[in-house]
C-alpha cells in the first residue's frame, strides 16, 4: 500500500477521482518546474478542486517557492464555484489544520457603504468618481500641510455619533449608517471638515496606518482566522470597524493565500498597476478558469479605444489648464495662473506643447468627421433625412489583409503631427488631469488621459498584429443637431489587438506556474498556439497537457452528430425562405424538442435563433422562450422563466451568455440542439484582419481564429445538459460539418473521445435514434 501524496490533506472530498488524482500531481511537478498544465475536463472531472488542491499544496509547502494561488474566471457561476470548493477544503482540513485564507475581489460599488445603501451622494453609477474625489480631499486634509490628522478626522465623526447619542435623536439614539443591516461607527452621508468634504471611512483606513506605510497591518482583523471571505464578510469586518472595504481588501490582496478574481485582475493595465500588481510575480501559482475565452477576452483588454466625445472633452480640459496662463500674459492675472504655471514648472510638459497637443484633437475630430460623412455620403445619400435608420458600421483605415500604415496616421504626417505629437500626448494629459484636479476640486474623471495613452499607443504599435479602424455604433443623443451623424452615432478610432498571444504568454510568464482549463480548449496545440504557451515554452517554461472526458455513465446520454445539409449562409438563404436546408433543420430541432423536458437550442446568431423560435412556436405545444440580444436583467429573468415549472424551449445565439456557464444541473435541461458552425462574420474588416494576422503567425487563420472558437461554442453548449451522474439527456450537433470529414468539416476539431460519442445519424433517423434511447431508460 502507498502513501497517500501530501495534498491529500487539503483536498475537500474523501476520496479523489482518479482523473483528479492524475491532474492534482501533473499540475504540481509542472508547478514545481516552473510550468504550467493546460487541461481539458469535462463536467465531472471536478477541475475546481484540482486546481485549488494543486496550488494550495504548493502554497503551503514550506520548501516551495510559491506563497498564493490567484484564480481567474470570466463567469460569475465559476467564481461561486471556486469559493464554495475553498470553503469545503477548509471545512474538512486536520484538526490542526490553520484555515486556507481567502478573498474574492470586486470592484467598488460591491463594497462601498454608501453605495450600498445609496447614501452620501453616492450610488452605482458614481461611486468610482465619488471615491477617487473623496480620496483625495481626504488626503490633502492629512497630507503634508495638510490642517490635520486622519486621528482627528475619525474622532470629528464618531464624536458626532457620541453627541447625537448623548442628546437623543429622533429615533431615541444616534443615527448610524447601518449596512446590510450592520452598524458603522459613522452617519449615514459623508462627513465635513471646515468646508471640505471628506470620506470617513477612508479616514479610518489610513488611520490605521502604521508609519512605514505597510498596508497590510492597516486591515482591521486576522485574515488566517477566517477562512474565505466574501464582498458581504469583507463589508461587515471592515466598514462595521470604521475602514474602507476596499481599501482593506486592497491590503489584503498580497496577504491571503487564494485571491479569486475575473481577468481584468491579471490582464487589465490600469487593474493591474493600481490594485493588483503584487500578484504579478513567480511566488504566485494562477489557475485560469474558463480557458477558452482566454483569447477573447484578453484581446478586448489589451486592444484600445479613443471616442469622439472624449477627443471633444480632452480638448475642453486642455484649454482650461492653457486659458489662465493666456489671460496672465495679456495682463488679465488670476491665481489660477499661478497654479498652472506652479504644476507645469513641477512636470516636464510646456504650454507650448499643450497647446499643439490641444490643436491635434481638434483637428483629429475634423478628420474623423470628415471620414464618417464621406462613408455616410457614399453608402446612403439621403442619411440625414434617416438618421434613425443607420447601423452599426466600421470603417478600415487600411486594407485588414495587408500590414500598412493606416489613414489616420498618414494624414497626421501630412498635416506636420509626427512623432513629437503623438509621443506627448500620455504626458500631457497626466499633467493636465493633475492640474484640473487642483483646479476644480470635482469629483470627475478626466478624458485627457485616457485620450493621451491611447493615442500614444496608436502611435507606437506595430501595423501587423493592431489594426486600426473607425468604429460607428448606433446610438441616440437628442442634444446633437438634428442633421448631424453625431445625434446617431457613437464614432470611435479603435486600436484592435489581432494577436494577442504574445501579450497572453508574456503576461502568464511573470506568474510562477499554474493550470489553464476548461472543458473545451481542445484542439490543444491550437490553444497552447493562441493563448501564448508556446512561447513559454520557448523560454523554457515546460507546458503539460491532460484531457479528461466525461466520468458520468455513457449510457445516460444519448449524443448525435446528425448529416443534415451544412447551415452554411449560401445554403439556408435568408430566415423565413423556404428551401430544403431550413426545412431540415426546423424538422430535427422539432423532433428533439418536441419531446419530454427542458431543451435548449443554440443558432449561429440572433436572427437565425429569431427564426428558429417562430419556427418551433407553431409547431410545439409546450411554450419556446427567445433570448434576445439584450442587458443582464432580461436574460437572468428569461434564465428564471427557463427555470420555472412547466417543461420549455429556449433559442438562444451560440454567441450569448445561456450556453456557457449556466447551471443546468438536474431537471433544468433534458436536451440540447446545436443548428450549425457558429463561425463569426468573416465579412467584417476586423475579423479579416485578425485571420489575416493568424495566417502570418500559424499558417491557417481561419481554422486557428475562427473555426476551432466556433466548435468550442458548440462543445460549451451542448455541454450544459449531462452535470451529473444521475442525469440523463440528448446532445444533438445539427449540421453534416459533425457528422462527416469533408474540405470545411469540424469533426476532426473534436476531442477523439466525442468524436466516437457523436455517431453521425441521418435526419430521417433522427426521430427512431431518440426512441431507443428513450426505450433504454
Amino acid at each position: 500500500m502507498t502513501d497517500a501524496p501530501p495534498w491529500t490533506d487539503v483536498f475537500g472530498h474523501p476520496e479523489p477521482y482518479a482523473e483528479q488524482a492524475d491532474g492534482i500531481d501533473a499540475a504540481i511537478d509542472a508547478a514545481d518546474e516552473g510550468g504550467f498544465l493546460a487541461l481539458e475536463g469535462a463536467c465531472g472531472t471536478g477541475k475546481t478542486m484540482l486546481a485549488l488542491t494543486a496550488g494550495i499544496d504548493r502554497v503551503r509547502d514550506p520548501d516551495s517557492p510559491f506563497e498564493r494561488v490567484f484564480v481567474l474566471t470570466s463567469v460569475k457561476q465559476q467564481l461561486r464555484q471556486f469559493e464554495t470548493d475553498l470553503e469545503t477544503i477548509n471545512a474538512n482540513l486536520p484538526d490542526d489544520y490553520r484555515p486556507v485564507s481567502g478573498l474574492t475581489l470586486v470592484g467598488k460599488a460591491d463594497v462601498c457603504p454608501y453605495a450600498r445603501e445609496n447614501r452620501g451622494g453616492v450610488d452605482r453609477e458614481n461611486v468610482y468618481e465619488r471615491c477617487e474625489g473623496l480620496r483625495e480631499r481626504t488626503r490633502n486634509l492629512v497630507g503634508d500641510g495638510g490642517p490635520t490628522t486622519t486621528g482627528n478626522l475619525v474622532s470629528e465623526a464618531t464624536a458626532q455619533q457620541v453627541g447625537l447619542a448623548d442628546s437623543g435623536s429622533a429615533g431615541g439614539g444616534a443615527e448610524y449608517l447601518s449596512v446590510d443591516g450592520e452598524p458603522t461607527p459613522y452617519r449615514p452621508d459623508t462627513e465635513e471638515y471646515g468646508d471640505t468634504e471628506f470620506c470617513p471611512f477612508y479616514a479610518g483606513f489610513l488611520d490605521d496606518l502604521p508609519e512605514d506605510g505597510e498596508q497590510a497591518e492597516a486591515v482591521p482583523f486576522d485574515p488566517t482566522e477566517k477562512g474565505h471571505i466574501d464582498a458581504d464578510e469583507l463589508v461587515k469586518l471592515a466598514a462595521g470597524h470604521g475602514s474602507c472595504p476596499h481599501s482593506v481588501m486592497g491590503a489584503l490582496v498580497p496577504e491571503v493565500e487564494v485571491v479569486i478574481g475575473n481577468y481584468y485582475h491579471a490582464f487589465d493595465p490600469t487593474t493591474t498597476e493600481t490594485f493588483t500588481g503584487a500578484l504579478l510575480d513567480d511566488s504566485t501559482f494562477v489557475v485560469c478558469d474558463e480557458a477558452h475565452m482566454l483569447e477573447p477576452r484578453v484581446r478586448d483588454l489589451v486592444s484600445d479605444r479613443v471616442a469622439d466625445a472624449s477627443l471633444r472633452d480632452a480638448e475642453n480640459e486642455l484649454t482650461r489648464v492653457i486659458q489662465p496662463v493666456k489671460f496672465d500674459d495679456e495682463g488679465s492675472y488670476t491665481d489660477d495662473a499661478d497654479l498652472v504655471r506652479g504644476e507645469l514648472a513641477d512636470s516636464d510638459v510646456t504650454v507650448s506643447e499643450i497647446e499643439r497637443v490641444r490643436e491635434f484633437y481638434r483637428d483629429l475630430r475634423e478628420e474623423l468627421d470628415r471620414r464618417v460623412v464621406e462613408h455616410l455620403d457614399r453608402e446612403s445619400p439621403s442619411w440625414r433625412a434617416h438618421l434613425a435608420d443607420l447601423e452599426d458600421a466600421e470603417l478600415p483605415l487600411r486594407d485588414p489583409e495587408t500590414p500598412g500604415q493606416d489613414e489616420i496616421t498618414a494624414w497626421a504626417n501630412r498635416e506636420g503631427y509626427e512623432d513629437r505629437v503623438w509621443a506627448r500626448c500620455g504626458a500631457v494629459g497626466a499633467v493636465v488631469s493633475r492640474v484640473l484636479d487642483e483646479l476644480e476640486g470635482e469629483d470627475k474623471q478626466r478624458a485627457a488621459p485616457g485620450v493621451g495613452r491611447t493615442l500614444n499607443a496608436w502611435y507606437r504599435e506595430d501595423h501587423e498584429t493592431f489594426f486600426r479602424a473607425v468604429e460607428l455604433e448606433r446610438t441616440w443623443d437628442e442634444t446633437e443637431p438634428p442633421e448631424s451623424w453625431r445625434r446617431a452615432f457613437n464614432a470611435r478610432l479603435a486600436l484592435y489587438n489581432c494577436l494577442p498571444s504574445r501579450a497572453i504568454g508574456e503576461r502568464l510568464g511573470e506568474f510562477g506556474g499554474g493550470v489553464l482549463m476548461s472543458a473545451t480548449l481542445e484542439p490543444l496545440d491550437v490553444f497552447r498556439e493562441v493563448s501564448g504557451l508556446d512561447h513559454l515554452a520557448e523560454a523554457g517554461r515546460p507546458i503539460v497537457e491532460r484531457t479528461y472526458g466525461l466520468t458520468f455513465p455513457e449510457e445516460n446520454r444519448a449524443s448525435f452528430a446528425v448529416d443534415a445539409p451544412k447551415f452554411t449562409h449560401d445554403n439556408r438563404g435568408a430566415p423565413g425562405e423556404a428551401n430544403p436546408t431550413r426545412t431540415a433543420y426546423v424538422d430535427s430541432t422539432a423532433e428533439v424538442a418536441g419531446r419530454e423536458g427542458n431543451v435548449l437550442v443554440g443558432m449561429p446568431n440572433y436572427r437565425e435563433a429569431k427564426w428558429m423560435a417562430g419556427e418551433l412556436d407553431e409547431r410545439l405545444d409546450k411554450p419556446v422562450l427567445f433570448d434576445e440580444s439584450s442587458g443582464d436583467r432580461a436574460t437572468e429573468s428569461l434564465k428564471d422563466d427557463f427555470f420555472a415549472g412547466g417543461e420549455k424551449v429556449l433559442v438562444t445565439s451560440l454567441r450569448g451568455t445561456l450556453t456557457e456557464g449556466v447551471d443546468y444541473r438536474g431537471d433544468r435541461l433534458e436536451a440540447a440542439v446545436v443548428c450549425g458552425v457558429p463561425i463569426i462574420n468573416t465579412a467584417r474588416p476586423r475579423t479579416r484582419a485578425v485571420v489575416a494576422a493568424y495566417d502570418r503567425r500559424f499558417g491557417d487563420g481561419f481554422e486557428t481564429a475562427l473555426t476551432v472558437p466556433a466548435v468550442r461554442k458548440a462543445r460549451q453548449a451542448v455541454g450544459r445538459v449531462i452535470r451529473g451522474p444521475e442525469e440523463r439527456g440528448v446532445r444533438v450537433l445539427l449540421d453534416a460539418r459533425y457528422a462527416r470529414n469533408s474540405w470545411n468539416a469540424v469533426r476532426e476539431y473534436l476531442p477523439p473521445h466525442e468524436r466516437e460519442e457523436f455517431q453521425p445519424v441521418s435526419p430521417d433517423m433522427l426521430s427512431f435514434a431518440l426512441d431507443r434511447f428513450e426505450e433504454d431508460e
